[in-house]
């Protein structure tokens, strides 16, 4: 055979050529490690079942994961990168096409005699032909599979961080909703002690034991607590229906009975880890490093269309005039032809594709890098939400007992004389708004826990992997 085609050699020597460059990871422009204490449980280590300590947040959760409509949208996506690879990487082999003929042919002639005749002919044939198959010396082929199969991977791991911000919407929305409840029992109890007092104002003005003023003051206390009671209905109504949208409808069974957010044992403590691992656990880093590395298979197969394109043709099958002997030995044919193209002035065109494509490459590198970064700020912020928010809450406690002494103290002195009701309004404004701060930085706290959770990479499948057999 080596003798034969001495010329086929070379060029079989560069069969499995890759003209791509190296792929190397960009460096991560973060510091090497966090700002925080190391403790508790790797969040990648806990899923989300786990994780949150309210049942009926694990309800809400487990809904959305089910039923949420852009979820559904993001996994057909998932399926549509996927075939698309599948088309890309089939182009890696030849086709192989069949197929089968039969025709009769009637021709007019004269025998020698000159008396005029007719001849009919018959013709069958089969053959299996390989049409145009594209020898892949220079990786051209080879490198666009490989892109299409990053982009199939990109896409699931934008499935994966979709879904883990799925979880993390969820739950922020799940806490300010049980905040705006707890706040809206809070206004009830506050209302109805409000009505109370202006029921016994009512009765000292009208024994003329109090002027109109403290009734009034009296009066603007309780409408003071009703309109921030209408605000808080009105949020936490409009909660519930982005909380409906999100976990896809009307749940088909009650939802079980949930925590109050001031319980301890919403979730479990956090270690942040390093960032270097956030380039393995974060989805939205994964997902950029695909789309790198597919602009980097891109260079490869744009510098191939500079070199030569070969293809291979070839048929083979039998044909004969009669069908009982088509498969006889003489009624074998074959063909074989091997072509190459190559473009001898294009005006720089071709030339422009890998200047383009190395552009592309190296867009996606900084976006690579902001992802990286913009990944660290969310875990620092989220650590130092975790620290200062238990401070404030802390704080704002002790606010809340000082507000409450202050208004009992104020009480005291009114009914005794001491003070005018103004003193009396001020206290109770300030201890209404107190606890409702309370209420509000309790929400956050949780809040923020959460989006440290998600900003970690917890709670995520695992990444889609193509089949065996390269899909």
């Amino acid at each position: 055979m080596a003798r034969r085609w001495p010329g086929l050699l070379p060029i079989a020597a560069l069969a499995g050529c890759n003209l791509a460059p190296p792929y190397e990871r960009p460096t991560p422009p973060v510091p090497p490690a966090f700002d925080a204490q190391p403790g508790g449980t790797l969040a990648t280590e806990i899923a989300w079942q786990n994780f949150f300590g309210d049942p009926r947040l694990r309800f809400y959760i487990a809904a959305a994961l089910a039923n949420n409509r852009d979820l559904a949208a993001s996994t057909a996506r998932i399926a549509q990168a996927r075939a698309q690879f599948r088309i890309q990487n089939a182009a890696r082999l030849p086709q192989i096409d069949a197929s089968a003929s039969a025709g009769r042919s009637r021709s007019a002639t004269r025998d020698a005699a000159g008396n005029p005749i007719s001849v009919t002919s018959d013709q069958f044939g089969a053959q299996v032909a390989v049409s145009a198959f594209e020898l892949d010396f220079w990786g051209r082929v080879a490198n666009l599979s490989e892109a299409a199969r990053r982009q199939y991977l990109a896409t699931g791991e934008a499935r994966r961080a979709f879904r883990l911000s799925l979880i993390s919407n969820v739950a922020a929305t799940y806490y300010a909703i049980r905040s705006g409840s707890e706040g809206v029992a809070l206004a009830d109890r506050t209302l109805a002690t409000r009505r109370e007092t202006l029921e016994i104002a009512r009765l000292r003005l009208d024994a003329g034991v109090t002027s109109t003023i403290d009734y009034d003051q009296a009066n603007a206390l309780v409408t003071q607590a009703e309109i921030q009671r209408a605000e808080l209905v009105r949020v936490t109504e409009q909660l519930s229906n982005q909380l409906l949208v999100l976990i896809g409808g009307p749940a088909e069974a009650a939802p079980p009975p949930g925590r109050p957010i001031a319980d301890a044992g919403q979730f479990e403590a956090l270690d942040p880890g390093l960032p270097s691992a956030l380039l393995a656990n974060r989805p939205d880093i994964l997902q950029a490093e695909h789309q790198l590395r597919a602009a980097n298979a891109n260079i490869g197969a744009a510098r191939a269309a500079l070199f030569p394109s070969i293809s291979l043709t070839g048929s083979g099958g039998v044909a004969s005039t009669a069908l009982s002997s088509l498969f006889d030995s003489p009624s074998r044919v074959w063909s074989f032809g091997l072509g190459g193209l190559l473009s001898i002035f294009d005006w720089g065109r071709r030339r422009a594709q890998v200047d383009l494509s190395r552009a592309q490459r190296d867009e996606l590198v900084a976006l690579y890098q902001r992802t990286v970064q913009n990944a660290f700020r969310e875990v620092a912020d989220g650590l130092v939400g975790r620290q200062r928010l238990a401070e404030q809450i802390v704080a704002q406690e002790q606010a809340v007992r000082v507000q409450g002494r202050l208004a009992e103290t104020s009480k005291l002195r009114y009914d005794n004389g001491v003070s005018p009701y103004l003193e009396v309004l001020d206290a109770q404004r300030g201890l209404f708004a107190a606890e409702q701060a309370l209420l509000q930085l309790r929400a956050a706290a949780l809040q923020n826990g959460v989006s440290l959770y998600a900003a970690l990479g917890g709670g995520n499948e695992p990444p889609p992997a193509p089949a065996p057999g390269g899909e």
